[in-house]
């Protein structure tokens, strides 16, 4: 009798693995937002930032005074502002590059890019945005990257 029952918990178990195989489940990554690191000042922890859809990234003011201020986002998306010396996060929903700045600190190179999937519909749109400063020489070399 107990032989019948093998088989049909097999089948459930394997079923079971299955479906947990092809669940999609959302990363998350922490940036920081600092003074100093290494011989660079006024910087976000990662340059670029490479996500899904529905993954979060969260910035942490590791030190004062930063911020995260989107400037070049992709069609449908909010440039969103997060207030100074705030943590902030948010959960990618569309393809595309978003480009951010530190509002007070943008033209020392307080610069960074998210790149959601593998998708770069806007990227064109985002190398128009008008650095000053350090930013300029900043966002070529990380263009280089992408």
């Amino acid at each position: 009798m107990r032989n019948i029952y093998l088989p049909i918990i097999l089948v459930g178990i394997l079923c079971g693995m299955l479906v947990q195989c092809n669940m999609a489940t959302a990363e998350s990554m922490t940036i920081e937002m600092l003074n100093k690191k290494g011989k660079e000042r006024m910087l976000y922890s990662e340059n670029i930032a490479r996500v899904d859809i529905g993954d979060t990234i969260t910035w942490i003011p590791t030190s004062r005074g930063h911020n995260v201020q989107f400037v070049s986002v992709p069609d449908g998306a909010d440039k969103v502002k997060s207030k100074i010396n705030d943590e902030f996060s948010l959960t990618f929903e569309q393809d595309g590059v978003y480009l951010y700045v530190c509002t007070p600190h943008a033209t020392m190179g307080m610069i960074g890019v998210v790149v959601v999937g593998d998708s770069d519909v806007n990227l064109a749109e985002a190398k128009k945005y008008k650095f000053r400063g350090k930013s300029k020489k900043k966002f070529k070399k990380i263009v280089k990257e992408l």
